[in-house]
């Protein structure tokens, strides 16, 4: 075989033993999915509001019945900032897949020119006829390729494969997140309404038992302590108004961010409906097994793991040689006229190099193996991270319906509690007014009447509460994207104006399908 045969020869040799061992040799460890300690059934589940069965929670807001409540969170959905914030990172991430993709191929191709003057000193040559000043044009395109013999490059596409679903996963997170915000703040604002109508209606009947103490001081037939004592509840019920007016404020407030607005009194929202939102009285758990496919939060801290795991892989590929082909091709010529571009394009004028080339990192003094370890760390840490996901998102879960269960039997009791204490006051006032009873029993029945019913109404909406966080820790919300585009078509465009995304703006592109792709897959130009 001659000189120019070989140079020709070889690199075809390396790249179809690249070709057959692509998909055999990855070095570093396959993920598996982690297991993690589930329990076998809910500790509430023998309670006959629980249901076991597993139910759509795709929009449990509407198991409300609550109109204000439905378009809260579907603004919510369509406005928020921070869920958009969300949806670019999954951007990015697809992005980042794409460079991976890319260093499969080769990783440095580099086109240039030039044309330079070269003065050579005349001392330097004795023959005669030398000749000293010449133009110099050069055309030249390099390529060099690593090849992926140990699957270092096809690690890093698993990696930035798994990472653009983890990525994903927290935009579900994010929605689930942001459906029970927009809901508890929903909630909070209904409670503190209905508790600001029950201060005001107490204050009406207080200032009525003040002008009847005053006109019985007056008439001679009680003391002033009586006044005085009308006078000191009917200004502590007062002073507490302010209080709930600004947490009331605080809380439109809130939900105003959460819906992608300044700070407003939301009156498009809150006109639709009125009182705290009724929670049914029975919930669908299902499982807790279910945790580990519906919760978005579980989903991702699996698949960070699995995106760390292939980081070993990458990270030992550096322990063994790395073989690549390099090549050079271009031309070269010489002119003695400044004035035109020599004939570069001729036969003549072509230069190549090409051929293989082998590195080993042999003396790297426990870099790449203290690399290696590192990342091995990182790995175990997000698969213990994984198993404490899995954990806390069911203490989440037990918490939550304990709480609204808890807090219905609480609603039951104060509402007896509440319509006992109107039946005393109304008895406290009927002998005062006889003169069988001094002015103390009846204002001893308005506090009681007045701390029954904030009670009551603060644990109405305390079961609410607790069955929005029921919901969010079953990772209800998120399906509600399925089939929509996370992001709207504004920041598209506004992104596409900017730099050229390809089609990578495409839902196709971002949204892995459920199948696995394979690591060798073709550029996103």
């Amino acid at each position: 075989m001659t000189y120019y045969n070989r140079i020709i020869f070889l690199p075809f040799v390396l790249v179809i033993i690249f070709i057959s061992i692509d998909g055999c040799i990855k070095v570093g460890p396959d993920f598996k999915p982690p297991t993690a300690s589930v329990s076998s059934n809910w500790l509430q589940a023998s309670d006959e509001r629980v249901k076991n069965e597993p139910a759509n929670y795709r929009a449990w807001w509407e198991s409300f019945d609550d109109t204000g409540l439905t378009r809260a969170i579907d603004r919510a959905y369509r406005e928020n900032v921070s869920l958009k914030i969300a949806a670019v990172r999954v951007l990015e991430a697809r992005a980042q897949l794409g460079i991976a993709v890319g260093k499969i191929y080769p990783q440095t191709q580099q086109l240039g020119g030039s044309q330079t003057f070269n003065r050579v000193s005349a001392d330097a040559y004795s023959s005669q006829g030398q000749v000293f000043r010449f133009w110099e044009d050069q055309i030249n395109s390099t390529v060099a390729w690593e090849l992926d013999f140990w699957g270092k490059y096809r690690r890093a596409v698993e990696s930035a494969d798994a990472t653009l679903r983890a990525t994903l996963a927290d935009y579900d997170s994010a929605l689930v997140t942001l459906t029970a915000d927009a809901a508890n703040s929903y909630i909070q604002i209904r409670t503190l309404e209905k508790r600001i109508e029950i201060a005001k209606e107490n204050l009406e009947t207080q200032t009525e038992s003040l002008r009847i103490a005053e006109a019985r001081f007056q008439g001679g037939s009680t003391s002033e302590r009586d006044v005085e004592q009308a006078r000191t509840i009917l200004y502590n019920t007062k002073a507490t108004i302010p209080i709930l007016e600004a947490q009331l404020r605080q809380s439109k407030d809130a939900l105003s961010v959460l819906i992608g607005i300044p700070p407003d009194d939301l009156s498009d929202v809150l006109s639709l409906s009125s009182g705290i939102p009724a929670p049914p009285p029975q919930v669908a758990v299902g499982i807790p097994a279910d945790l580990l496919r519906r919760r978005p939060d579980v989903r991702s801290a699996e698949l960070q793991a699995a995106a760390q795991c292939a980081q070993i892989g990458i990270a030992k590929a550096d322990l063994y040689p790395a073989f690549s082909l390099t090549g050079s091709f271009g031309f070269l010529s010489t002119d003695f006229s400044p004035a035109k571009l020599s004939n570069i394009f001729g036969l003549s004028s072509a230069m190549l190099t090409a051929g293989p080339s082998v590195q080993w990192n042999i003396l790297n003094y426990g870099i790449i193996t203290n690399n290696v370890r590192v990342q091995d760390a990182r790995f175990q840490e997000l698969l213990l991270t994984y198993q404490n996901t899995v954990l806390k998102a069911q203490q989440e879960v037990e918490d939550f319906l304990a709480g609204f269960l808890r807090n219905q039997e609480t609603a039951e009791s104060l509402a007896l509690s509440t319509a006992a204490a109107k039946h005393s006051l109304e008895l406290a006032f009927v002998q005062y007014s006889q003169g069988s009873a001094d002015f103390t029993t009846v204002l001893t029945a308005q506090q009681s009447l007045l701390v029954s019913q904030d009670a009551l109404a603060t644990s109405l909406g305390n079961v609410s509460l607790n069955l929005v966080g029921v919901y969010r820790s079953l990772g209800g919300g998120w399906e509600i994207r399925q089939g929509e585009d996370i992001l709207p078509p504004q920041i598209k465009e506004m992104m596409a104006k900017r730099t050229n995304w390809g089609d990578l703006l495409a839902p196709s592109s971002f949204m892995p399908p459920a199948a696995k792709q394979p690591d060798i897959r073709a550029p996103d130009w």
